[in-house]
């Protein structure tokens, strides 16, 4: 790894934007037309800017998330951008109200900013400075597919195959078990025979429900099964995972590494796909990198695609990348895909800068 330069916190700057998606998507717990973003720019004494953003899943919690930021940013003023020893001082200053949901969010924006930073002052790939090289990743399309008519599923994953993508994800969980089937059904059969096909329960089904469900569509063909159940019964991932050939997916929910490792310890499942702002940004994903190598499991991103390829570039057991397009409109390059791989920017730290113009109209 690179020797970090000086760099020293002025202050953090945060705007909340409800950004329209170009694919409305319907899932078991709500459906999303509008991706609600909190833009973080982390700025130096030295003139250098971390950036990073959060999907904050609700407007009312951009706003919250933005009283965070400012408290952080008081707490931060004049010390020495270390994200190790940044991270860690969080961790203990939020300590007796809790490090999770909203505060462990704001964090772990900071966290990624911080690592930005670094990463633009040595003028090297944040993928680089970790370790490694800006490199092609596999890629699955998780724009859209969400809950709608079978068919109308079919012609939309057709489209997302744009861009040369082998993978696409469709959301399941109706209250009727066999329009599930049917929407698997007609996606795949639409989709040419080399194209994978992952599905997501969003956490819609009881333990039993799941057991008769994931029965039902075990013979499907799946790449996965994605959060059938409660996020935190690694019991129960286990049993699934025992019980059925198509592998469980789960992790977009572990609040930090801790309880990734417990999942872990149950034999919860070989798959996992630590979400970037739940698991502690920057620094919390290559603790749950080095836990998946060690546990022999595979590791796919949640979400945050253009930080997260750089991730899984140094992740020894890097899977898939979940990628989506929520960000695009207020980005000043939007990551591109290129025979469904996409590849991190070789510019400075992440590549991520802000659309200004766009930020202004999208500004909550």
């Amino acid at each position: 790894m690179n020797v970090l330069p000086h760099l020293t916190i002025h202050s953090i700057k945060s705007v909340g934007v409800l950004v329209p998606m170009a694919r409305p998507l319907g899932t078991s717990a709500q459906t999303v037309t509008h991706a609600p973003l909190m833009l973080i720019d982390l700025l130096t004494e030295e003139r250098i800017t971390g950036r990073s953003y959060l999907f904050c899943y609700t407007a009312s919690a951009v706003k919250a998330v933005e009283h965070v930021l400012d408290d952080i940013s008081r707490r931060l003023q004049g010390k020495k951008i270390e994200p190790l020893e940044i991270n860690a001082f969080l961790n203990q200053a939020f300590r007796l109200i809790g490090v999770r949901g909203l505060v462990s969010m704001a964090i772990a924006g900071v966290d990624v900013a911080c690592w930005d930073a670094m990463a633009q002052a040595t003028k090297t790939p944040l993928a680089t400075l970790l370790g490694g090289r800006p490199k092609a990743v596999k890629a699955y399309n998780s724009c859209g597919l969400g809950l709608m008519a079978p068919e109308a599923a079919a012609d939309e994953a057709i489209e997302l195959l744009e861009n040369g993508f082998s993978a696409v994800k469709l959301r399941l969980g109706r209250e009727n078990a066999s329009i599930d089937l049917q929407a698997i059904r007609a996606v795949r059969k639409k989709l040419p025979g080399d194209i994978e096909l992952m599905v997501d329960f969003n956490q819609a089904l009881s333990l039993p429900e799941a057991i008769k469900r994931c029965k039902m569509i075990d013979n499907e063909g799946l790449a996965w099964i994605e959060e059938p159940i409660r996020h935190d019964d690694y019991d129960g991932y286990a049993q699934l995972s025992r019980s059925f050939k198509t592998p469980m997916q789960f992790g977009e929910n572990f609040t930090g590494c801790f309880a990734m490792s417990e999942a872990i310890k149950a034999r919860s499942s070989h798959l996992m796909m630590p979400d970037l702002e739940r698991i502690g940004g920057v620094t919390g994903w290559l603790k749950a990198a080095a836990l998946g190598a060690a546990a022999g499991i595979e590791i796919s991103t949640h979400l945050f695609p253009e930080v997260s390829a750089h991730l899984l570039a140094v992740t020894p057991t890097a899977h898939w990348l979940e990628y989506v397009d929520w960000a695009n409109p207020i980005l000043k390059e939007p990551m591109t895909i290129v025979d469904g791989h996409a590849k991190p920017r070789d510019a400075p730290g992440t590549g991520i800068e802000w659309n200004e113009e766009a930020v202004a109209k999208y500004k909550l």
